[in-house]
């Protein structure tokens, strides 16, 4: 394999190696197409929003790989048109990546990861976080494995390389059960492509199809839509699909399994042009913002305004159910990343002083409805806040289209620190002071659950709850000591079942 990355490497510790397999980012590839890596390219870029740490892009054809990783967005790995003429093959694979500062740092962690063996060469690339990733990785290395990364991809490798008496789609399928938390795998052989979700859906991954018949993966259906695909069906919870020259099959490698997908995903990560689980994302995001002004109305108000990009659709919600008028009243500064997925809280603070600016004749002497999509660490809002006060707004109405994030994710979200949430260490009435509102108000967990209608019949509506109510739905396993020891006064009391904001 020819490849190319940037940087130095760095030997695995176990610190980082709990950070690690906190990744989260998007996946792309596809099977038996004469431009897969143009298509794929192209995919990635649809998918750029899920991560903006690091690229990869491998392909396949004739017997050789060729590869290239690099930190940073795709436009900037793939800064020449050579680097990407060079990736021939009628098959591919690549990823876009978020990761913390730490990881960051360690190189080897860029996927996708290619493996060369005397039989078979597997690429693989994942997001997600692998829950009891730290104690496969002592029971491998303590049976002799020798690791080269940090990253959890590398630990399903491992898992199915101890099953030589079955065959590989055996192997991949045993392997699988072996593995809690939240993931999405794509993996890519000589002689097919693979795909995997987790036992609870957590992230959406899509099958697609080209015109020309050939099928992809790819972990957001907007990437569907740039590419000209058909949208053929989503993989779910304990499944597989297998991609070949014959077509594709899908299996089931767990029986035991329950649809609660990371509410996130509607509420910021997903794009509003895709859809997920049949429900889509903007129209999930407009019903939640109608919820939110029938939940939490604000009477004096003159208008509403939404933080972009991520809150447009649920204050265009608000606005409707309310009966006020909806103005653009932010701006957001281009090629300013997401504050939320900085690696550090000093880059967070300086986004957001250079991400966004007040339309000042909009609201000066206003009664504002400010809606924003969530409130993990407040530096945000609490700046929008003061610069609405600034610029003249009378009243400041701070209406949030989620429930109080409140306890940490340990299925992909780089939110795995009660430190990190502001709403874990304060009540909501306590919230509306910091940040200098004259209100604040939530959208309500049930609201949630209605807002996105899932067509899922379960307690919690086919939604990951565990963010608001601290009630996690798959075995948090090697995070569970972390999280028992960090626990707030607020926190005991909510998973008690108290009532911490009345």
């Amino acid at each position: 394999m020819s490849a190319q990355t940037d940087g130095t490497q760095m030997k695995p510790d176990r610190r980082k190696t709990l950070q690690s397999v906190n990744e989260s980012g998007g996946l792309f590839a596809i099977w038996n197409h004469p431009n897969a890596h143009q298509i794929t390219y192209f995919g990635l870029h649809a998918l750029q929003h899920r991560g903006q740490t690091s690229v990869g892009l491998v392909s396949y054809d004739d017997g050789e790989f060729h590869g290239l990783h690099g930190n940073g967005l795709l436009t900037q790995v793939f800064n020449r048109p050579e680097k990407l003429e060079r990736l021939i093959g009628r098959h591919a694979i690549g990823q876009v990546r978020s990761a913390t500062q730490a990881d960051r740092e360690d190189n080897t962690n860029i996927q996708p990861l290619v493996f060369h063996f005397s039989n078979q060469t597997m690429v693989i690339t994942h997001n997600g976080n692998i829950t009891n990733g730290l104690t496969l990785r002592e029971q491998l290395e303590a049976e002799g494995a020798v690791l080269s990364s940090n990253s959890a991809a590398e630990l399903l490798i491992h898992l199915m390389r101890r099953k030589p008496a079955e065959d590989f789609e055996a192997a991949f399928k045993a392997s699988l059960r072996e593995l809690r938390g939240g993931f999405n795998f794509c993996l890519l052989t000589e002689s097919g492509l693979y795909g995997a979700v987790d036992r609870n859906s957590f992230r959406p991954l899509v099958l697609g199809q080209m015109a020309n018949g050939s099928y992809l993966l790819a972990s957001e259906t907007c990437a569907l839509h740039t590419i000209g695909a058909k949208f053929v069906t989503e993989i779910f919870a304990g499944q597989y699909v297998v991609i070949n020259d014959e077509g594709y099959r899908i299996g089931v490698y767990v029986e035991d399994t329950q649809i609660t997908i990371e509410p996130m995903e509607y509420i910021y990560f997903a794009r509003p042009d895709s859809d997920i689980a049949g429900v889509n994302v903007h129209s999930a995001r407009k019903e939640m913002g109608r919820r939110l002004a029938l939940e939490q109305p604000a009477p004096t108000a003159d208008l509403v305004i939404g933080v972009p990009n991520s809150s447009l659709s649920a204050a265009s919600g608000y606005a409707e159910a309310s009966g006020l008028p909806y103005e653009i009243g932010l701006i957001k500064h281009q090629y300013v990343g997401r504050t939320f997925i900085q690696p550090t809280q000093e880059l967070r603070e300086q986004g957001v002083r250079s991400k966004l600016s007040v339309v000042v004749n909009l609201v000066r002497d206003k009664s504002v409805v400010l809606v924003d999509d969530s409130i993990v660490r407040g530096t945000t809002i609490r700046r929008l806040a003061q610069l609405l006060k600034e610029s003249g707004a009378r009243e400041i109405h701070l209406r949030i289209a989620s429930p109080p994030l409140r306890f940490p994710n340990f299925y992909g979200i780089d939110v795995s620190h009660t430190s990190e949430m502001i709403a874990a260490n304060y009540t909501v009435k306590e919230l509306n002071e910091l940040f200098g509102s004259d209100s604040l108000g939530y959208l309500s967990v049930q609201g949630l659950i209605d807002s996105v209608g899932l067509p899922i019949e379960n307690e919690t509506g086919g939604l990951s709850l565990d963010a608001f109510t601290g009630a996690y739905p798959a075995d948090i396993a090697d995070c569970r000591e972390s999280l028992e020891a960090s626990l707030t006064p607020l926190q005991e009391k909510i998973r008690k079942g108290a009532s911490c904001d009345e």
